[in-house]
C-alpha cells in the first residue's frame, strides 16, 4: 500500500474532519481493535484535532501533531501505524513468521502460510482462532516488535490446514515509505 509513496506527490489534501467524523472513527477503533476507551484516551486524547490526510488510491492517513497514527483504504479497517504499534502493541492479534521469511517480508511481500505454520511460526490457538479479514500485527521470530501489519487473507484454521497461498496480506512493513516518514 505504501510501497513507492512520497507525501509531496500522494498526498492530495489535509484537513480536519468533522466532530461526528471523529467520534465515528473513535466508535470503529473501538470495535475493530482490542482496545479500551481508556487505551484509545492516550492514543488520541479528545481534545486533540484528529488531521485526515487524503492520498491517492483513496488512502486516509489520520495524524496528529503530523504523526501518522493510523490509516484506512477506501471504506476498509482501520489500521495501526507501525509506530503506535511498537508504543501500544497489543493493539491487534498478533501472528509470527519464522526467520526465513523476514527478508521477504522487509521487501513488501505477503506472508505465506507456511512461513506462518513452521516451527518459527506463530499462530492463535484454536479457541482465540481469527477469521479472514481480521487486520492483525506480524511479529518475527526473536524480534520484540512488530515488524509488519497486515490482514488476514485465510482464517487461522485454514492456514493451518491448507499451508500453502498467501495467509497475511501486508499492507504496511518496516522500511516502506510510511515509517520512514517521521512526519506527513
Amino acid at each position: 500500500m505504501f510501497h513507492k509513496f512520497s507525501p509531496s506527490t500522494d498526498v492530495t489534501s489535509q484537513t480536519p474532519p468533522k466532530s461526528s467524523v471523529q467520534r465515528s472513527i473513535r466508535s470503529a477503533i473501538l470495535s475493530q481493535w482490542k482496545i479500551g476507551a481508556e487505551t484509545l484516551e492516550q492514543i488520541w486524547p479528545k481534545k486533540e484535532s484528529l488531521i485526515h490526510v487524503k492520498c491517492r488510491n483513496q488512502v486516509s492517513i489520520y495524524t496528529i501533531h503530523g504523526e501518522a497514527l493510523f490509516f484506512q483504504q477506501s471504506d476498509g479497517p482501520i489500521y495501526p501505524s507501525l509506530r503506535l504499534l511498537h508504543k501500544y502493541p497489543f493493539v491487534l492479534p498478533r501472528v509470527g513468521i519464522d526467520r526465513g521469511a523476514i527478508r521477504f517480508l522487509l521487501s513488501g511481500a505477503n506472508m505465506m502460510c507456511p512461513g506462518l505454520t513452521s516451527a518459527g511460526g506463530y499462530l492463535p490457538p484454536s479457541e482465540h482462532a481469527l477469521p479472514a479479514g481480521t487486520p492483525v500485527a506480524v511479529f518475527a521470530e526473536g524480534k520484540e516488535h512488530a515488524v509488519a501489519v497486515g490482514i488476514t487473507k485465510l482464517g487461522t484454521e485454514e492456514m493451518r490446514k491448507l499451508n500453502k497461498d498467501v495467509g497475511v496480506e501486508i499492507v504496511t512493513h518496516l522500511g516502506d515509505e510510511l515509517w520512514s516518514q517521521q512526519t506527513l
